[in-house]
């Protein structure tokens, strides 16, 4: 079946005839780079330390970086970010510290969770990053009923929520569309379709032509864009989200993308998909494409290339080190952040923990 899918530019890093780069500003376009050179590192250094036992669980996102970066780049600053599990990237353009992230992967005393949410699991209110759920989809009516708050409040923010191919297989998400086009949410709804919901292929997640054209049926806007190409995602989502400040409602965006990797760290993709279709997308990989097409624009080079791949290592390797040296969260706070005053009956629970420890 055949789905119109978006693009600026094609995989050797060319601006496709008749299109035109959407922004400007070389700094910007060099830091989207940047943003998914250094999310990909970031992943990879992680499932590693899952291997050797340091940390439980990882998910990460490589090969879908262009989806997560372009997008959260289009937005401003005041907008709200509701991920999925899979968009740290996003957290990274909205601030959010390597330090902070490792702390939360180990659990220990400076997590923000202060360990009570398993790895990959964080959120920050500052940065208007709402915290990750396991369950798939129950993000998305969330979502909504975050847009509509801001909505009713008469603010100009909007919000954006991911979520993968499989969480459109869930009763969440329909319930979810079906609200946000009655009542106009400004909301912008991206799926990044990375081709595997686990172990389930897209073609057995749906008989429809595409995932965005699920959005007609809730009367609003779908659009299909290259996930693998960061201009076409920053577009699409930047032209979503003035729509959306307006108060002409939502937008389905589906993220045509690849999951190169696993599921997860608990998840071997060889026993359900062929090492030739990993391949083929690897061609279309979406740090290659944006790194010719600066290069193409000399903005950027090999040797800078070589020389951010340096300070990217140590800085993962120092925000590692650092947070593996903080011990655990205090056993009080399991008390203590239930009430706004404890009461007798944990106090006494507190002291015979106190005791066995």
């Amino acid at each position: 079946m055949s789905q119109a899918v978006y693009r600026i530019l094609r995989p050797e890093g060319r601006v496709e005839k008749g299109e035109k780069v959407p922004l400007d500003d070389s700094e910007k376009l060099v830091d989207m780079y940047r943003y998914m050179l250094k999310n990909r590192r970031v992943d990879e250094r992680m499932t590693k330390l899952q291997r050797q036992g340091r940390i439980g669980f990882y998910i990460g996102s490589v090969g879908e970086e262009a989806s997560i970066i372009g997008s959260v780049m289009a937005l401003q600053d005041t907008d709200w970010v509701v991920p999925c599990y899979r968009e740290f990237g996003a957290a990274l353009v909205r601030g959010f510290s390597l330090y902070e992230y490792c702390c939360q992967l180990f659990g220990n005393a400076e997590d923000p969770g202060k360990g009570r949410q398993m790895p990959n699991h964080y959120g920050s209110g500052k940065l208007r990053f709402v915290s990750i759920s396991s369950p798939v989809g129950t993000q998305i009516p969330q979502a909504v009923g975050l847009a509509m708050g801001l909505k009713i409040q008469g603010r100009k923010e909007i919000a954006i929520v991911y979520f993968g191919d499989g969480a459109t297989s869930q009763g969440d998400f329909h319930v979810a569309a079906n609200f946000a086009g009655v009542y106009k949410s400004p909301l912008i709804l991206l799926c990044r379709n990375n081709q595997w919901a686990i172990s389930v292929p897209r073609e057995r997640q749906t008989a429809s032509e595409s995932i965005a054209i699920k959005a007609q049926a809730y009367g609003f806007e779908g659009v299909g864009v290259d996930g693998n190409d960061v201009l076409a995602v920053y577009k699409t989502t930047r032209e979503a989200a003035e729509k959306a400040r307006q108060g002409k409602g939502p937008t389905l965006i589906e993220a045509l993308t690849y999951r190169q990797g696993a599921h997860s760290t608990s998840d071997d993709p060889r026993a359900y998909r062929q090492d030739q279709e990993v391949d083929s997308w690897k061609e279309r990989d979406p740090l290659r494409r944006m790194r010719a097409f600066l290069i193409n624009q000399d903005l950027w080079s090999k040797e800078k290339d070589e020389q951010y791949e340096k300070e990217v290592g140590e800085e993962i390797q120092d925000a590692l080190k650092r947070a593996e040296e903080v011990g655990p969260p205090p056993v009080e706070s399991i008390f203590e952040d239930v009430y706004d005053t404890v009461p007798q009956h944990l106090k006494e629970q507190l002291e015979e923990v106190r005791e066995v420890l």
